[in-house]
């Protein structure tokens, strides 16, 4: 490989016009049949078919041809014998809704280095609100991939209720909440997300959650939740988002699909047994997963009950300040963690307030302060709280929602780079732990399942036909892997590794990975629902 990739260099220099001397003519540039040529590669196509050793012609930002293309001319030549050609991921659950803006950040290099090529944000009911807004700055600064939105229904309650309140809206308030959805899906946005452990979004009901979402179903939007529940409540809440969907004529998306806490392990084959129900009486109903068993969000959404996050943390820490409400808050704090396994299953990823302890348990950080788990948690809420990762499902389970063909693989993380923090391993390792752990090693799933989970079953649920696929016509979003050497490197220990084994990547037809090295390409761009 290496003695072509050299030859494609000699011959990228050769074809380039040579430096003129002043007063003679020019020579014109060359022409090729193709801008990229991708030779040899074993073609996984993002659908349920078997792969084919073929080449890839790449022109401009779309694939113009599969067959042998061997003697064109092209402009670069990758040489992918041996390697397999796969169209670019798509994470359908990601955060990274500020990071896209961050000068460093922005490039998504640690999603880049997994293979991944779009990312869909606005999820968990929280993020960029205004969506016409949020593309124009994106369409005028670029993105090192491409960014699809979600509605996140949190905000825009909080915005139409002027607060996080934990009431029904008024019907002026509800009027508002419609009047924001309608704009974000003329827009573009793909749909509404739900974080109903989140606040405000917890503070919705089934019915207020249902009106909003015909909004979104009149675009032929989706819904996707992160549900009420997934502990003991879990299949009550599965239940409530496939009402949603029924009420609104909507689709409905699962996020990050999990049986949570010990007491509740195994429960997953009864969730995906009602997934399995709506979805056999033709409703269209479709879940992501990450590949670990850790999940990670903020400290006070893991261990603090929604009735005592109303309204700001300074309300919060004014209830524990209150003796029969701070009894009642600090008991609560003790089930959770109880039910979790212990607070040595929770890890501290990121406190500000005090960055000794990132990388720490719960039980072995409250050693270290000299106070009780309970304690702690109220300590680092009154620090302005932290983000924490909780060791709260079974691989079994896991192994188990993995198999399922309606499950699409997602990281539930946003863009990283090295620092103090320890964040959860998946913003670094979804896609290559999906494919080169549990596809390539474990052989818990086929690898032609692990590259659509991964590509064209997101492009399915999201209603995008020219993305996600490598056929000709559709955008040049395209990853070439070793199959040898796909790893995930990250570590909850040890998170900020890049994943290894992708070598090529290309986004829009430019090349953002080359020999596993990303270029700085910024060649992402807005992908907005067509009009329906």
């Amino acid at each position: 490989m290496m003695q072509r990739l050299t030859s494609t260099v000699l011959l990228l220099a050769c074809a380039l016009p040579c430096q003129q001397e002043q007063g003679e003519p020019q020579v014109p540039a060359p022409t090729y049949d193709y801008d990229v040529l991708i030779l040899d590669g074993t073609v996984y196509s993002g659908a349920d078919e078997p792969p084919a050793v073929t080449d890839v012609g790449i022109r401009g930002d779309r694939i113009v041809a599969l067959g042998e293309l061997q003697d064109a001319s092209s402009a670069q030549r990758i040489d992918a014998t041996g390697l397999i050609v796969c169209p670019g991921f798509i994470d359908l659950h990601n955060h990274g809704d500020k990071q896209v803006f961050s000068k460093r950040l922005r490039q998504n290099t640690c999603y880049l280095t997994q293979g991944c090529t779009l990312i869909v944000t606005g999820n968990c009911g929280s993020g960029a609100l205004d969506v016409k807004r949020f593309f124009e700055r994106l369409d005028k600064q670029g993105c090192g991939v491409n960014v699809a939105h979600l509605i996140p229904q949190g905000t825009l309650r909080e915005k139409s209720m002027g607060g996080s309140f934990r009431r029904p809206p008024t019907d002026e308030e509800l009027d508002k909440m419609r009047d924001l959805a309608e704009q974000g899906m003329a827009a573009g946005a793909f749909g509404m997300s739900t974080g109903l452990i989140y606040t405000p979004g917890a503070y919705a009901d089934i019915a207020e959650i249902s009106e909003v979402a015909m909004v979104v179903a009149k675009y032929g939007g989706l819904y996707a939740s992160h549900i009420r529940s997934e502990g003991s409540g879990l299949l009550k809440a599965v239940a409530e988002a496939i009402e949603i969907g029924e009420r609104a004529g909507c689709a409905v998306h699962l996020s990050h699909f999990k049986a949570s806490q010990p007491p509740n392990w195994g429960k997953v084959a009864e969730s995906c047994a009602l997934v399995e129900k709506a979805r056999a009486a033709g409703r269209t109903v479709t879940c992501d997963q990450y590949p670990y068993r850790a999940s990670s969000t903020s400290l006070a959404a893991l261990t603090i009950p929604t009735w005592a996050r109303e309204g700001s943390n300074k309300d919060l820490i004014q209830r524990f300040e209150q003796p029969d409400t701070g009894d009642r808050i600090r008991a609560a704090i003790a089930k959770s963690l109880e039910q979790r396994g212990g607070a040595d299953q929770i890890l501290i990823a990121h406190f500000a307030k005090n960055p000794k302890w990132n990388g720490m348990n719960l039980k072995d950080a409250a050693v270290a302060a000299g106070v009780d788990p309970v304690a702690l948690v109220e300590q680092i809420q009154r620090g302005g709280g932290c983000s924490a990762v909780a060791f709260s499902m079974c691989d079994e389970d896991v192994e188990f929602i993995m198999r399922k063909p309606y499950v699409a693989t997602a990281s539930d993380g946003s863009s990283k780079m090295a620092g103090p923090t320890r964040p959860h391993p998946r913003s670094y390792g979804t896609f290559s732990r999906k494919i080169g752990h549990y596809a390539i090693e474990k052989k818990v799933v086929p690898l032609l399942q692990a590259i659509r989970s991964s590509s064209g079953l997101p492009a399915d649920i999201l209603g995008i036909a020219d993305r996600g696929y490598l056929r000709t016509g559709t955008y040049a979003d395209v990853v070439v892997f070793d199959p040898a050497k796909i790893r995930d490197r990250a570590t909850f220990v040890d998170p900020h590794q890049h994943s290894a084994g992708v070598l090529w990547v290309l986004v829009n037809g430019q090349v953002a990975v080359a020999n596993e090295k990303p270029t700085g390409s910024m060649s992402g761009r807005v992908v907005r629902r067509p009009s329906k």
